[in-house]
């Protein structure tokens, strides 16, 4: 079994999170924690394979967690499960050794592909460490094990709309403070302001985003977005 600590500061959430992980084959929750220091805590007593790690901590950022965990000799895996989807936080995250950053909200079929992955990993890793192989073909399967496939279309979803897309826009509208319009969506997800504009609509329609107008000058309104609560 790999044993997975659950972080995040939302105790709701970690309760939600922590029952996706139950519900994958091969994995448990071995603890929670709501805060860097709790995580860190539990990092030291030992016997944790996996950290599910969120960003946005009370105590410290989920990174600067870590980062101590790296000074400290921790070589724990960490999967990042943040709303945090700005370019410099993935990039740090990447520097600092995440295997996976998934962007709240998500799917419980996007935290099992990351899940399965990991443990593809591991699986690759002791089957080419316990035949002492080395060369490029072995560091290729170790690399190539942490690949995800690109996920198809949801159930419900529009020809040419993605699951992941459709999440990366929900994650930077469930982490907004205001109502977001079509380009300023773009901006954050780095996607173009049409392929946004499509998404907003959909997820309008299917009464996940509310619209709201904003009136300027040139009196057209301005379409804003704002994430509804489940």
């Amino acid at each position: 079994m790999i044993d997975v600590l659950v972080v995040d500061d939302d105790y709701r959430v970690a309760e939600i999170n922590a029952k996706y992980v139950g519900k994958v084959p091969g994995f448990r929750v071995a603890a929670r924690a709501h805060s860097a220091a709790q995580a860190l805590a539990a990092v030291e007593r030992g016997s944790i394979d996996l950290v599910l790690l969120d960003h946005y901590l009370p105590d410290q950022t989920g990174l600067e967690l870590v980062h101590r965990m790296r000074e400290q000799g921790h070589g724990t895996d960490v999967i990042m499960i943040t709303a945090a989807s700005d370019v410099t936080t993935v990039q740090q995250a990447m520097r600092l050794g995440a295997l996976h950053y998934l962007v709240k909200p998500f799917t419980f079929a996007a935290l099992r592909t990351r899940l399965d992955s990991y443990a593809a990993l591991r699986r690759t890793v002791d089957r080419v460490g316990g035949r002492g192989l080395t060369g490029q073909e072995q560091v290729d399967r170790i690399f190539g094990a942490l690949r995800t496939a690109p996920a198809p279309s949801a159930p419900g979803l529009p020809t040419g709309h993605s699951e992941p897309t459709t999440d990366l826009i929900c994650g930077v509208l469930h982490g907004a403070d205001h109502p977001l319009s079509a380009h300023e969506v773009a901006a954050r997800t780095g996607l173009s302001r049409s392929t946004a504009q499509r998404y907003l609509r959909h997820l309008e329609q299917a009464g996940r985003l509310r619209l709201s107008l904003k009136y300027g000058d040139t009196g057209r309104p301005e379409h804003r977005y704002a994430w509804v609560a489940p």
